[in-house]
């Protein structure tokens, strides 16, 4: 059985028919194919499938689709504007913040939603921001430097 949905994402309202068991992840990635998003564990520990829920940083494989109905979801995809990257997205490219990349818009997604709380956070906030998103290819240190270069330049 089929439940209606309206949620807007990336500035887009889509309206939809998806089974109530249907996670956000899959809606975001199956039925919009906004693949940015990714699927890294499935058990909600690592952090990949990070996106912004009405304002709220969230991992989108804890939520069901049915649970943003009426919400606003930006994903990694939706940070650019014009063509031009979201300071945090530059940020990443200008300190080497990623390796395979993997974790890169999870982190990104955190980052962002940290940066809005905290615009100049310190290095022990930026990490415990990234509490819950993994990167198994670096020590975050390269991670920690491109979010605190972005620091008051997040919009």
């Amino acid at each position: 059985m089929s439940v209606p949905i309206s949620v807007t994402v990336n500035g887009r309202l889509h309206e939809l028919e998806v089974e109530p068991r249907l996670l956000l992840v899959h809606l975001l990635r199956d039925e919009l194919n906004l693949t940015g998003t990714h699927v890294g564990c499935d058990t909600s520990q690592c952090g990949a499938c990070t996106v912004i829920i009405d304002g709220d940083a969230a991992k989108s494989c804890t939520v069901f689709a049915v649970q943003a109905d009426g919400c606003s979801v930006t994903t990694i995809e939706g940070l650019s504007a014009e063509g031009e990257m979201h300071p945090l997205q530059q940020a990443f490219w200008d300190e080497h913040g990623l390796q395979c990349g993997y974790c890169t818009p999870g982190m990104i997604m955190s980052g962002v939603d940290l940066l809005e709380r905290h615009p100049d956070p310190s290095e022990d906030e930026i990490r415990r921001g990234l509490d819950g998103n993994l990167c198994r290819c670096t020590g975050y240190e390269h991670i920690v430097n491109a979010i605190r270069s972005a620091a008051g330049g997040a919009k």
